[in-house]
């Protein structure tokens, strides 16, 4: 089916009015969770910046929608300037029978069939042991990336890992999500599973996602 998780990162003072805005355009939250910016203490020092409180709240949309979803959302919250938060959409390929995809529709009427459609960008998914993200992301950004967003998580697999990799893993996580180029994509990976990877304290894992539409990023665009 022609349906995608369309995802919003936000200041987090902005959550309720993007909640509203999915309602209006009657894409159904599914899920909301609270995180922060990347940028370390120096960073915002020597900028003159507070921490930034982020917000990420995602919900299906179908392909047709998509582009009138961004437009209004480019004009009622910026997102298109840089700084402003990030759009994007990532595919959905299995849902768990038609009472599920109801609910997470909202009963609206999707397309039969997923176009084809040229991935220029990924969203990266880096879960790490809680104390080492800043770690994470300095690798990170040293192989190209520019900055993401993290939300706070439990592991539920530290037995398992622990048998696995020899090394003991902390329960509590964060996942670091970072929207890039697919060209800049392979190093950052590459970077992250060598310096921080399962055998190490920050026992990261990394995986991407495929980004079918994305707003926010003009920077890296021009």
């Amino acid at each position: 089916m022609d349906i995608s998780l369309v995802i919003t990162i936000h200041d987090r003072i902005e959550l309720y009015d993007l909640m509203m805005f999915y309602e209006r355009k009657n894409v159904a939250p599914v899920i909301t969770m609270l995180g922060r910016g990347t940028a370390t203490e120096n960073q915002l020092s020597a900028l003159g910046l507070e921490p930034m409180q982020k917000a990420l709240i995602a919900g299906v949309i179908s392909g047709k929608e998509i582009p009138g979803f961004f437009k209004e959302a480019k004009k009622e919250f910026m997102i298109d300037v840089p700084g402003n938060g990030i759009m994007m959409t990532v595919p959905l390929k299995s849902v768990t029978g038609g009472r599920t995809l109801a609910y997470m529709t909202n009963q609206r009427e999707m397309n039969k069939e997923m176009p084809k459609t040229e991935f220029n960008y990924e969203l990266i998914v880096i879960i790490a042991n809680s104390g080492h993200i800043d770690d994470v992301m300095d690798v990170a950004r040293t192989a190209g990336a520019d900055g993401g967003t993290v939300i706070h998580a439990k592991g539920t697999g530290a037995k398992f890992s622990d048998r696995f990799f020899g090394v003991s893993l902390a329960d509590e996580k964060e996942v670091i999500f970072i929207a890039e180029t697919k060209t800049k994509k392979a190093a950052i990976m590459k970077a992250v599973a060598e310096q921080m990877g399962p055998a190490t304290p920050a026992g990261a894992i990394c995986f991407t996602l495929p980004v079918s539409e994305i707003a926010g990023l003009r920077m890296l665009e021009d």
